[in-house]
């Protein structure tokens, strides 16, 4: 269904071999993240679809709107518990997840400006 509605596909370049070193470790093996990135890959492939990984630190702390690193935004391995949090500079309320995903499509869209470069 993605590939067949979508032009483009980008995703976060989620390193499982470092999940699995933190207490998240069963919820990333049981969610299959590297599984899931093979199979939209393969299809976007097959489909004719761009795909794309980027690079996704920070993406939770930047905000979406402004691209400031405010100094409001969730910091470290303690702010990985505050979900949602507001812009000190332009006053942007953000969904944590949310905010990562809108950051993740602007930086595949940067990459896609300018050329995506061959390995």
């Amino acid at each position: 269904m993605l590939t067949q509605e979508y032009g483009a596909i980008f995703v976060g370049n989620v390193a499982n071999s470092k999940l699995i070193k933190t207490k998240m470790a069963k919820s990333t093996l049981d969610a299959g993240w590297s599984s899931l990135k093979t199979i939209l890959e393969y299809k976007s492939d097959c489909a004719g679809v761009m795909y794309e990984e980027v690079n996704e630190s920070y993406t939770t702390q930047t905000c979406s709107s402004c691209g400031e690193k405010p100094p409001s935004r969730p910091k470290g391995i303690a702010g990985l518990g505050i979900r949602e949090w507001i812009c000190s500079e332009c006053g942007t309320v953000h969904d944590r997840n949310v905010n990562a995903a809108k950051n993740i499509l602007a930086l595949g869209h940067e990459r896609l400006a300018v050329g995506i470069p061959s390995l």
